[in-house]
């Protein structure tokens, strides 16, 4: 089996970390910022859903096609899941992808969860790392048909994330996502650097202004998927899951432009309406992921402070505080709003950018 030291080796230094990397570009951007206002009134609404625990990690489980059992398998179909948990948008005159299952059509990210679960009853042993690291591009096509004429984005990619995912796995940890978490010691710090230095599809980095940054989208919400599922205990145990902060991708920063705690440039603005593509690591893009990340690290901040003034709250002890309030969760409160009450307004439209990590 391999190490930590061993994936080590594959790359000499770090860039910053994802905290560190937001930080530094919400500093020096010029069409993105982050409004103070904004984050003290979307961290009441927050407080005040968690408090009441109208929303919480276990909202995870309670999605009808995410596993419900929690063992080994259930990790293994969420390292699949988190493998190709990207780049699901389509053009607004374009049917989406969509994906029937159980006598319902799904899009998007629920799309590909209906996918997989569709794959496993028919008998396809998608999560088996040996199965899935052969995997051709042709089944792949198979196992994600859509109901309308378009096909899920990026499908060689995919392939090619499961190909990679799968082999390593195979061949250096018995064949199972499971054994790379059992070398972390419990800790969500040293899983996310595990798997970014072993999975280079996981290695979601960049250049900014001469800096190497990272956001680690996929990398961050498999570890979070994996702890909300297991409700913080066995394979989800991670004494430091608060180290991980949200993932940057293309609905949670709708969601804050929604709620007004990110402010775009009208040259921004008036791009992501005419639905102009935005390169990967453009300075476009880097400042709405990192503005994002760090505008949800103020709203963390805002939680830790209303809990630390609530007497209810003071109750609880620190790590247990950590548990309720962390930007994992911040994330999957701002990611469901975006699916539930954003989708198709077209004034707060999301960017747009292929890619495969996110």
């Amino acid at each position: 089996m391999a190490t930590s030291s061993d994936c080590h080796r594959h790359r000499i230094s770090k860039p910053l970390n994802p905290r560190e990397s937001a930080k530094l570009i919400s500093s020096k951007s010029q069409d993105v910022s982050v409004s103070m206002q904004g984050v003290e009134e979307t961290s009441k609404l927050i407080f005040d859903s968690l408090k009441s625990k109208k929303y919480s990690f276990r909202i995870w489980k309670e999605h009808k096609l995410h596993p419900k059992q929690m063992n080994k398998n259930t990790v293994d179909w969420i390292a699949v899941v988190d493998s190709l948990n990207f780049s699901f948008w389509t053009e607004e005159d374009v049917e989406p992808w969509t994906v029937r299952f159980d006598g319902k059509n799904y899009t998007g990210y629920w799309a590909l969860c209906a996918a997989i679960n569709r794959a496993l009853e028919e008998g396809i042993p998608l999560i088996t790392p040996s199965h899935y690291g052969a995997i051709t591009t042709k089944e792949l096509e198979y196992i994600f048909r859509s109901e309308t004429a378009t096909a899920i984005p990026l499908l060689e990619e995919r392939a090619k994330n499961l190909n990679e995912v799968g082999t390593i796995l195979a061949n250096k940890y018995q064949n199972s996502f499971a054994n790379v978490i059992s070398e972390c010691n419990g800790s969500a710090k040293e899983l996310l650097w595990l798997i970014t230095s072993t999975f280079k599809c996981f290695q979601d980095e960049s250049d900014f202004h001469g800096t190497k940054v990272s956001f680690y989208k996929r990398a961050q919400i498999l570890i979070s998927d994996i702890w909300a599922c297991f409700e913080g205990k066995a394979w989800g145990y991670f004494s430091d899951i608060s180290f991980l902060t949200m993932f940057a991708d293309y609905k949670v920063p709708q969601s804050l432009l929604h709620l007004n705690v990110l402010k775009y440039s009208n040259t921004l603005m008036q791009k992501l309406k005419r639905g102009v593509l935005i390169p990967s690591e453009d300075q476009l893009e880097l400042e709405i992921r990192g503005n994002a990340i760090w505008a949800v690290e103020l709203i963390y901040q805002e939680l830790l402070k209303k809990s630390q003034e609530d007497k209810e709250m003071c109750l609880l002890s620190s790590g247990e505080r950590n548990a309720v309030f962390n930007s994992v969760i911040i994330d999957f409160y701002l990611w469901d709003f975006a699916k539930e009450k954003l989708d198709g307004i077209t004034e707060l439209p999301c960017h747009k950018t292929r890619t495969i990590f996110y």
